[in-house]
């Protein structure tokens, strides 16, 4: 280490005190001036007042080779990592010996040779191994279970029964949430999520798998607690949908069937919207089996089928207004779907006097406070990791 770096070293370790015990904007100005004076990548800056340098100690107690890669080196692959956007060990390797280079004249990087030579030598299996948690904190996503339908599309015969009337309740967009994990191997649970246009109403119910049969079980029973009639469907391209039996299941309902475009996740903006706050922002992104997750999770949809049909309001889009570079959105006055589809007029006499004794029966905090016991025992179900990566 030169001399020039052992000072900028200097510099962090004196300060690393003060980073540590600073609030939040204490911080952000140490972190300003340190970088202002050292030219390192604002990253590198970081890491350098949390950690500092200094290697961990190799292993010594009895079992298992000596730690090759440590968190120094680790570290660094972080920063070449997030410089390239994160792309997988295959295509980070080769790039490496070009990458660290350039890192380091940028200030990015400031490595020892021993540091160096680790990173340049690591493997493109290593590589993915010691950012697999990384990929997953900077993308906190689920797994894409969706393929493509086994007809060609042009071959599916989508009929139009009704006129596509987005303001009128009863048409709908669906879709399919994987409950895989990390792993698409094997059968795991998924939740069909479907949401009214018109009013926001929201109804989810969980399937053994995505199999045809049970995707279209699923629907039937979505289908009979929508309180008003079920006009059209939009769903994606999966062949879980796209298939004879949905079609002609549609045909003889007077149902119309509709598709989004392949690869346009935004025709499907409403549900997609859904399956966040609603699915993922409860369920999560754990995988999930056996007969009895099927059934307590189907118990929290029956709750959450209250909460936010007749709790939790939605605004809907009205109007954009472009003024220069900025686009004004307004929206209406925040409804409950429940409230929407009673203005509408849409509710007959029976589901709407089903539904109102659910939410009578249910306060918002005791609803909450049930959700989320149900929630507890839902979480107790999923599979480990380590089964997960068996199962991969």
């Amino acid at each position: 280490m030169g001399v020039e770096q052992r000072s900028k070293h200097d510099v962090a370790a004196k300060l690393r005190g003060r980073y540590w015990a600073a609030d939040r904007e204490e911080k952000r100005r140490l972190l300003d001036e340190f970088v202002a004076l050292t030219d390192y990548h604002r990253k590198y800056a970081i890491a350098l007042l949390r950690h500092g340098t200094e290697r961990s100690a190799l292993r010594v107690s009895g079992a298992g080779h000596p730690l090759v890669y440590g968190p120094a080196v680790v570290l660094a692959l972080r920063v070449a990592a997030e410089a390239t956007g994160w792309v997988c060990g295959k295509r980070l390797s080769p790039f490496m010996a070009e990458l660290v280079p350039a890192l380091e004249r940028e200030g990015a990087m400031d490595l020892g040779e021993e540091v160096r030579q680790a990173l340049l030598s690591m493997s493109a299996a290593t590589i993915d191994r010691r950012l697999k948690m990384a990929r997953i904190g900077e993308k906190p996503r689920g797994l894409c279970t969706t393929r493509p339908g086994s007809l060609l599309r042009k071959q599916v015969p989508i009929r139009t029964f009704t006129p596509w009337d987005e303001q009128k309740p009863g048409f709908v967009e669906i879709d399919l949430v994987a409950h895989c994990g990390t792993s698409t191997a094997g059968s795991y649970l998924c939740t069909l999520d479907m949401v009214d246009l018109a009013t926001g109403w929201t109804e989810c119910d969980a399937a053994i798998d995505k199999s045809q049969k049970a995707v279209f079980a699923a629907l039937e029973r979505l289908r009979a607690r929508l309180p008003f009639p079920l006009l059209g469907i939009d769903s994606d391209n999966g062949s879980e949908f796209i298939n004879e039996h949905l079609v002609r299941w549609c045909g003889r309902e007077k149902i119309t069937f509709t598709r989004c475009r392949a690869y346009h996740k935004n025709d499907q903006a409403h549900v997609e919207q859904k399956n966040w706050s609603v699915v993922r922002g409860l369920i999560g992104y754990d995988r999930y089996e056996s007969t009895a997750a099927l059934a307590q999770m189907r118990r929290v949809y029956e709750l959450v089928r209250v909460e936010v049909n007749g709790y939790l309001p939605v605004m809907k889009l009205v109007g954009k207004e472009r003024q220069g570079a900025k686009v004004r959105k307004k929206y209406d006055v925040p409804r409950t779907p429940y409230r929407r589809a009673l203005a509408a007029g849409v509710l007959a006499e029976e589901p709407r006097a089903a539904f109102e004794a659910l939410t009578a029966q249910w306060g918002p905090l005791g609803l909450r406070r049930q959700l989320e016991a149900e929630l507890e025992h839902l979480w107790d179900l999923r599979v480990g990791e380590r089964t997960q990566a068996a199962t991969g």
